[in-house]
């Protein structure tokens, strides 16, 4: 069910960096919910535990989880992680959206 969803080794990175920093694995959630100024928004979040409708998307020891209802709608998708001048951030490459928010958080298909 994973819909060729990946991890940037940037994403992968930072998620390793964040599980040393807590001192146990962390696993970033990623969800599409309705909503925000583009009809779609992404919900990331920490977690420790997978849920049972989630696929793990793995890359050099981190993983990103992604729910089976989420997953269509991020089909070849790329998590990555960007350090640029006014903040760092996960952010979603999602080859279907058609247009997204400036903040880059919500998006339409």
């Amino acid at each position: 069910m994973s819909h060729n969803i990946s991890l940037t080794a940037a994403a992968a990175r930072h998620i390793n960096r964040l599980s040393q920093d807590a001192g146990h694995p962390v696993l970033l959630r990623v969800t599409v919910e309705g909503g925000g100024c583009s009809g779609f928004q992404y919900k990331l979040d920490l977690v420790e535990d997978r849920l049972p409708d989630e696929s793990e998307i793995t890359l050099d020891g981190a993983t990103a989880l992604v729910d089976e209802i989420s997953a269509p709608l991020m089909a070849g998708a790329m998590i990555d992680y960007v350090e640029e001048l006014v903040g760092s951030q996960f952010k979603i490459l999602n080859p279907l959206a058609v247009s997204s928010c400036g903040c880059g958080v919500s998006f339409s298909l």
